[in-house]
């Protein structure tokens, strides 16, 4: 309510199982909160980024989800998807696999969400999902899109072929414009995580406490299974690490500034920042007086 009240366009949640860290403190069924959203608000537009449909909950079970939601917000809902990380996904001790496969069950995923928003009754017998006469019966007027996050040249490529528009965190030159040579027309949202305090030690802190997971190196964040791990792998992280990332901190906005202007360059659409922990309330008021006035 504070962000539509604030004149925000988007609010985005991420659809977890855990949190990477425990000192984030949280992390709900996003379908249910996802109603509660759509019950106190009116205006604003809402993304999901990302759910992973492959794994913790099979297609059909997010194409009801996410038709249902959509009905809820009544034309305000967007849902990215992607590959997922072991994190959330190893839950019920399937095998984690690797990331050309986890492409395959994406591609087969989206299409078989997309059958079922159909209004028809599908039964489908993949490489990956097998389904049985299921038909969704309240859908609806137009589906939503459907986003792919890509970080490499295969998921760019996905999203270009199988998605409405692409989904991705930071400014990855490389990957839009693998998209965009893959054919995808559709828009482009990406993450800017950012940690405004008027301390700028103090948003320092936060960010190294709260926010560490942010510079762990490769594949790390895909493939660590367990709250556990990702602690232990973020106990080599500095506040260095942290001042040396693409993070802003805290209460000059002329970094933000340059961000926003560094991502509609490189054709970004939809820029959704990320304020890491409190005061959160202070941050929209940052937003309203010293970064809106000098946003496009």
């Amino acid at each position: 309510m504070a962000a539509e009240e604030a004149g925000f366009d988007f609010v985005s949640i991420s659809d977890h199982f855990h949190p990477w860290i425990s000192e984030q403190g949280h992390s709900p069924f996003v379908w249910s909160t996802l109603g509660a959203i759509a019950h106190a608000t009116d205006r604003i537009q809402v993304g999901v980024g990302v759910s992973c449909p492959i794994m913790r909950m099979h297609p059909v079970i997010y194409a009801h989800a996410a038709a249902t939601t959509a009905q809820l917000f009544g034309g305000r809902f967007t849902w990215g998807v992607g590959t997922g990380e072991a994190l959330n996904e190893h839950v019920l001790g399937d095998r984690w696999p690797p990331a050309e496969v986890r492409l395959e069950m994406l591609e087969e995923a989206i299409g078989l969400i997309r059958q079922l928003w159909t209004g028809d009754s599908v039964t489908h017998r993949g490489r990956h999902y097998t389904v049985e006469d299921a038909r969704l019966f309240d859908l609806p007027d137009s589906p939503p899109g459907i986003l792919v996050s890509a970080f490499g040249e295969q998921s760019a490529r996905l999203a270009a072929e199988a998605g409405d528009g692409l989904w991705s965190t930071g400014i990855q030159s490389e990957v839009i414009e693998t998209y965009r040579a893959a054919g995808g027309d559709g828009p482009i949202w990406s993450q800017l995580t950012v940690c405004w305090d008027p301390d700028r030690d103090a948003a320092l802190e936060r960010a190294t406490r709260l926010w560490p997971n942010t510079a762990l190196p490769g594949q790390l964040a895909q493939d660590l299974p367990t709250v556990r791990h990702f602690e232990q792998a973020v106990r080599m992280v500095t506040p260095e690490d942290i001042e040396s990332s693409e993070m802003p901190l805290g209460p000059d906005p002329g970094p933000i500034l340059q961000s926003i202007s560094s991502a509609k360059d490189a054709g970004i659409d939809h820029i959704y920042l990320h304020q890491v922990g409190d005061p959160l309330r202070g941050f929209i008021d940052f937003w309203n007086e010293d970064l809106r006035p000098n946003v496009d």
